[in-house]
């Protein structure tokens, strides 16, 4: 097809080429329109272009999937406010898409589309559920056509697709092509005209009609690369619109479908590395939202961590499983999302959390919560096993889902319609499993399951079940249980730790833990105490509890999510929402307590010693602090109080102290808390107040052993109890530590580190 055919008629052509800046020019009309992206002018890390990607000619352009969009502005006396009516239109694009859209309201993400569906005028090209697309139109007269991709003939992910649509208003016929083929078409009444919708924008990426998401998120925005978008004011041919196909195969890819490399679509944290409050040795996705990390297994010389994922954005909503890979437990690859929703009547609506065992034979295997709103309960269990043993997957980044849920809710097993986060196990028995539910009227339930095969399971009651009467606090519903060994006490008693999350009316949304026995066979847990525990005294910033045996050295390790507390203005100005607590090892103390410590590994993260003191007063300690500043620190203190009742710590405190966070204990109250009433003067960010727990330290000195990571700070007192907090200081100076006391103190000793990131830290 010649250039010059293949120009007739074309109103409209972005070639997406620039290659920088935040400008794409229409080069028919040489427009130069603005790109939206959230760090065009960012406000916490270094501002940076909208991300430019190699195309299929050329260059492409990466739209993030919640922020990034063009709305094109028409020349001056180009648009005639009257309706306007055209016979023919059509449609060219290269799109690669790196996340589908969940569908709500059952809107499209749109590619590109200027409609008004109120009088029902214009056009939208988009995408919807697991890939599949389509083209809408509204005629004359007021009636919306749509045509749509048949079924295996979606988009796929992280692959280039060439898409044409084409209304033929003369012929009466609109049709759907891919990759140069016709694949779908529709009839329509002769001489058919479409009304253009003359007072709405025209957008790339967007749709004209987002629905909202908590007031703060736009929705149905296209996630992925797109290059080479073309309008046309006539009818092309299926001949030029394969012509046009093999013609980009011919000049830029070798006679050869285009090929696109993960690493030129992934999820990128680089624009997220200079950000002043996102940590950078605690693990976390390469952008947009995280919850729980959970399914920790090692295999292969690797550990393996799994997290709730949403990768259309900084917001919670389509959930994905992340997917991370360590040697250590401190280093961590980001890979590919492991578990996405599927086109299927399995899990197409989200996979939520659950558990990682080993089959039979040895070989990992993922247990998931299955999310299908068509199916009554919408929560089921379901299976995914590695394609280790068949591709030779190192990594296990290859996943596979068994077709049907293993456990399905029936009336009578807990709460009906409350029924997830799998926590499975495998022994010499068999396999076992935890599902987090409640007993009706009686509060908060784990679930207990067994199995021989892996496949088909017996409901053996709950292992747990809570007084919710004596204990309000730990509501209806549980999630995420987990059960580890600890092993025998002084009295050679096996002892084992039940670990929920409370949720529901008058829950409190915590960490909460009972050391008690396992009834191996009953499948049931009896605490040695019933009132449970706090591991961490910090308010929701220590949640989604997930834990392991780790086969390598045998500690029991437990992961957390840090929760971010910020506004959902705030993490859309971000781009990033929460992060992976510190793993923890957990053991039985001496005197029958929980003890908990950072894992030893963590030490290969420290740089240079900023500070080493032995029995200094108040005032010595703190002139030998002056020169040591810090956001990325760790520190180890111990205070021995003279006549001080309250003491501890200042950190991300500005010279003048204007802002500073404040880590102490109180010798009267026994309790160990943090002051953010002077964390941050930020206008917008949520911290603040005074929170705390009870810590009894029986005589000993306070010991604190802090991780200080820009907005996150975790305090492990004593070995006994954490205090997980997020501090958002507005000075970029508030840097500095200084030790408090209400009195007289000394400090023992005083260990400070700079702590070096995880990710590989570049200029943008």
């Amino acid at each position: 097809m010649s250039q010059t055919s293949d120009n007739q008629g074309l109103m409209m052509y972005w070639p997406f080429d620039e290659g920088t800046g935040a400008n794409a020019v229409e080069s028919i009309s040489q427009v130069r329109d603005d790109i939206q992206y959230v760090f065009n002018q960012a406000e916490f890390t270094q501002s940076c272009d909208p991300q430019w990607k190699p195309g299929v000619m050329g260059n492409g352009l990466l739209f993030d999937g919640y922020s990034t969009y063009i709305s094109h502005r028409f020349k001056e006396g180009n648009v005639n406010r009257k309706t306007e009516y055209r016979s023919a239109l059509s449609i060219g694009v290269w799109v690669a898409p790196r996340s589908y859209e969940w569908g709500f309201e059952g809107k499209l993400s749109a590619i590109v589309n200027r409609y008004n569906m109120d009088r029902q005028q214009g056009y939208l090209l988009g995408m919807f559920r697991h890939g599949s697309w389509s083209f809408q139109v509204g005629l004359e007269g007021g009636d919306w056509k749509e045509l749509w991709s048949p079924d295996g003939l979606e988009l796929p992910k992280n692959n280039w697709s060439y898409i044409n649509a084409v209304f033929d208003g003369h012929q009466g016929e609109m049709k759907l092509y891919l990759n140069g083929s016709e694949i779908a078409s529709a009839e329509l009444p002769r001489n058919s005209r479409l009304a253009e919708a003359v007072d709405t924008e025209l957008l790339i990426g967007k749709n004209n009609h987002s629905s909202q998401w908590a007031g703060e998120f736009s929705l149905h925005m296209f996630s992925g690369i797109m290059d080479e978008l073309k309008i046309y004011n006539r009818a092309l041919s299926a001949e030029e619109i394969a012509s046009s196909y093999r013609q980009v195969l011919n000049d830029a890819c070798g006679g050869v479908h285009p090929q696109l490399a993960y690493d030129e679509i992934k999820l990128d944290r680089t624009p997220l590395l200079l950000d002043r409050h996102r940590p950078q040795y605690h693990a976390s996705p390469p952008a947009h939202w995280m919850n729980e990390p959970h399914a920790p297994i090692y295999f292969d010389g690797q550990y393996h961590l799994f997290y709730q994922h949403n990768p259309l954005g900084p917001f919670f909503y389509h959930i994905h499983w992340g997917h991370w890979v360590s040697e250590d437990l401190v280093h961590w690859r980001d890979l590919p999302v492991a578990l996405a929703p599927e086109k299927d009547s399995l899990a197409p609506d989200g996979i939520w959390s659950g558990s990682a065992t080993y089959d039979a034979d040895g070989l990992p295997v993922l247990f998931f919560t299955a999310g299908n709103d068509g199916a009554s309960p919408n929560q089921s269990v379901a299976l995914a096993r590695s394609t280790y043993t068949r591709d030779g997957d190192p990594d296990l980044v290859h996943w596979v889902k068994h077709p049907v849920p293993l456990i399905v809710q029936k009336k009578g097993m807990g709460v009906f319609g409350d029924f997830r986060d799998p926590f499975v196990w495998r022994d010499d028995d068999g396999w076992f499993a935890l599902v987090g539910s409640g007993i009706e009227g009686e509060g908060g339930a784990a679930l207990a399951f067994a199995s021989q095969d892996m496949l088909n399971w017996t409901y053996k009651g709950p292992l747990f079940k809570a007084d919710i009467q004596r204990f309000p606090y730990l509501g209806p519903i549980w999630e995420l249980p987990v059960l580890l060994p600890l092993g025998s006490d002084k009295q050679g008693v096996d002892k084992h730790l039940l670990l929920v999350s409370p949720v529901g009316q008058g829950a409190d949304v915590e960490v909460f833990y009972w050391i008690g026995q396992l009834d191996k066979q009953n499948l049931s847990f009896i605490p040695d105490q019933e009132e449970p525990q706090l591991i961490d005294v910090g308010d929701f910033h220590f949640t989604g509890p997930s834990g392991m045996v780790d086969p390598k050295t045998g500690r029991k390790i437990i992961f957390t999510i840090a929760q971010g507390d910020r506004t959902l203005e705030l993490e859309y100005q971000s781009g990033w929402a929460h992060n992976a607590g510190l793993p923890l090892s957990v053991y039985l103390r001496e005197d029958g307590r929980l003890g908990i410590e950072p894992i030893q590994e963590l030490q290969s993260l420290r740089g240079s010693k900023r500070l080493s003191l032995r029995d200094k007063s108040l005032a010595e300690a703190n002139e030998q602090l002056q020169d040591v500043q810090g956001d990325m620190l760790e520190i180890q203190l111990e205070m021995e109080p003279g006549s001080a009742k309250q003491f501890g710590i200042k950190i991300r405190r500005t010279p003048d102290g204007e802002e500073e966070t404040l880590l102490f204990y109180d010798m009267n109250q026994s309790m160990f808390s943090v002051d953010r009433t002077k964390t941050t003067l930020h206008p917008g960010e949520k911290c603040g107040g005074i929170q705390g727990g009870n810590l009894e330290l029986l005589g000993e000195n306070l010991k604190l052993h802090i991780y200080l990571d820009r907005s996150m700070v975790e305090a492990y007192a004593n070995g006994l109890k954490s205090l997980t907090t997020r501090v958002y200081p507005s000075r970029t100076d508030a840097l500095g530590l200084e030790i408090w006391g209400d009195g007289s103190l000394t400090v023992k000793s005083m260990e400070v580190w700079d702590m070096k990131p995880i990710w590989e830290e570049r200029r943008i």
